[in-house]
């Protein structure tokens, strides 16, 4: 298949979760190579078995600790629950230094309301691994797709939009191209990392919808330019 972005090793923090796993099966499928981390690197290495006999995976997929996860890897998508996330990621700041670090982390809560977005000391989760790890690149993306439909070989996710926040616009461009690999839609830029102020509780809207109407419902922006691949590798 055509690649918008060069084959590269990727690993998932959180790769034994719906979401990670989800993730991590959407770029093996688009042939990049990923390392499904966990802080159980048996646990991991037991899905990334599992992963690898979803059809249409292309490439190498293996599972490790966190550590031994991001040491080898070129880009580090974070897909945990916000619960710990300030630990787990001091944890893996030495290993996260001069990587691109992609945040999908959204911290919510829940009541007898339903979902709702939790305040964060530093604006947002992406902002607090950015004062954690000061040498790591962060963007942040992919905080709307259903982890479900990620993982089911048959959904069709181009007509969903994953809306990409960052203060790098080298970094920012690059996971827009992920995330073309991902759906097969588009990546939009959002604009600076601030902005996952925003997009991070804006999955308890989603989630709210899903429980109301029993779907699984995601993002998709209106009156935008249809871009051409090379406009978004540029």
């Amino acid at each position: 298949m055509d690649h918008h972005f060069p084959r590269t090793t990727i690993a998932i923090v959180g790769g034994t979760g719906p979401q990670g796993g989800g993730l991590g099966y959407r770029l093996a499928r688009a042939g990049h190579e990923v390392i499904l981390g966990s802080r159980d690197g048996d646990r991991a290495a037991q899905a990334a078995v599992d992963l690898s006999k979803l059809p249409a995976v292309e490439t190498t997929v293996r599972g490790d600790t966190n550590t031994l996860a991001v040491a080898n890897a070129e880009i580090v998508i974070l897909a945990v629950p916000y619960e710990g996330h300030a630990d787990l990621v001091g944890s893996l700041a030495a290993d996260l230094d001069g990587k691109l670090l992609v945040s999908c982390v959204n911290p919510l809560g829940f009541d007898r309301h339903g979902p709702y977005g939790l305040d964060v000391p530093d604006g947002s989760a992406a902002e607090e691994a950015v004062r954690i790890v000061s040498g790591a690149t962060v963007v942040g993306a992919f905080h709307h797709l259903a982890a479900p439909l990620l993982l089911d070989p048959g959904a069709d996710l181009s007509h969903e939009d994953v809306l990409v926040c960052g203060d790098d616009t080298e970094a920012k461009t690059r996971v827009m191209a992920l995330a073309a690999d991902v759906t097969g839609g588009r990546g939009v830029d959002a604009g600076r990392l601030r902005m996952a102020r925003q997009l991070e509780p804006l999955t308890a809207v989603l989630i709210s919808v899903n429980k109301r109407y029993r779907t699984r419902s995601g993002v998709a922006l209106t009156g935008m330019p249809q871009p051409t691949p090379e406009k978004v590798i540029a």
